[in-house]
């Protein structure tokens, strides 16, 4: 994930922000007596996470997920998958496995939302509802360049999603935060729509850091930089994310994703160490009882 990457690193103030005095509020509204965390990384494949796999592994998802309990499933942003593939992806991963799957890009870049998507979306849920209770949440990612003058069309496609499914969605625009009374409509619209509101860590991109939660779900797209800082700011991330469990978050779903991508599980690893220690919670360390070659840091 190449999204807001430097050549320098270390140049970057990464102090994670504040709250928005909002976030505290939403989440005291209706407090879970239980966390649901899930950590996972944005693929599976051996060509991206080089040294993750043990020599002889012959089917790369089966082993992913007995290592995590989640993929940022981005493989169907670039085409519609048939119902039988998903099937097979709920047929391979264990019954604690849960898919995050990214809409597609007909949906997101090329209509951009507009009026005729319905059938796009109503196309794409077909297959993706297979994955039946193994489907965590479905993430909607827009283009860049998509900004508040198409607000309706936020409106229109909120309104108009299907409320049995759970939904995030990140917006990279600046212009959608760096404007008050817009970003404060656009959080009132996810908020009363039960929308997730993607946060995304990236070096390059401090301006979208709105720490604000629509629901009762953080959803967190991590961009290391391949860089020491990774750690010390996934340290930083720990500490928050176990402030919002202790305030009754009941979902958090955190997606590790690197501009190399073979460090991603090394770096996921150490997360879900820091999270078992911190916060409580029991996951798995990828490769801790197996024969895959990395080492955790």
């Amino acid at each position: 994930m190449k999204f807001g990457s430097v050549d320098h690193p270390e140049h970057i103030d990464f102090i994670l922000p504040p709250d928005h005095p909002d976030t505290l509020k939403t989440l005291q509204k209706n407090p879970s007596a239980e966390t649901h965390v899930y950590v996972g990384c944005a693929k599976w494949n051996k060509a991206d996470l080089k040294g993750f796999y043990p020599r002889g592994t012959k089917d790369e998802l089966e082993y992913y997920s007995r290592q995590f309990n989640s993929i940022e499933l981005n493989a169907t942003f670039y085409r519609i998958f048939p119902p039988e593939q998903f099937e097979k992806w709920y047929d391979k991963t264990p019954g604690n496995f849960k898919f995050y799957p990214k809409l597609n890009q007909e949906i997101s870049h090329w209509k951009r939302l507009s009026d005729d998507v319905a059938a796009v979306v109503d196309n794409y849920l077909y297959s993706a509802v297979n994955l039946k209770e193994k489907l965590g949440c479905i993430f909607l990612q827009m283009h860049n360049n998509f900004a508040p003058k198409d607000f309706d069309r936020v409106i229109n496609f909120v309104e108009g999603w299907p409320k049995e499914i759970p939904l995030a969605i990140e917006f990279r625009h600046t212009d959608w935060y760096n404007d008050k009374t817009i970003a404060e409509d656009l959080y009132q619209l996810l908020e009363e729509n039960n929308i997730s509101n993607i946060i995304v860590d990236s070096a390059g991109r401090r301006d979208i850091m709105h720490m604000r939660l629509t629901n009762s779900r953080a959803f967190v797209r991590y961009v290391g930089a391949n860089h020491p800082s990774d750690y010390t700011r996934l340290d930083d991330w720990v500490e928050r994310l176990k402030h919002w469990k202790d305030n009754g978050i009941e979902h958090i779903n955190f997606f590790v994703h690197q501009n190399i991508e073979k460090e991603s599980p090394l770096l996921s690893a150490y997360l879900i160490k820091k999270l078992n220690s911190e916060l409580g919670t029991d996951l798995k360390i990828p490769n801790d009882d197996s024969g895959g070659q990395q080492t955790l840091l």
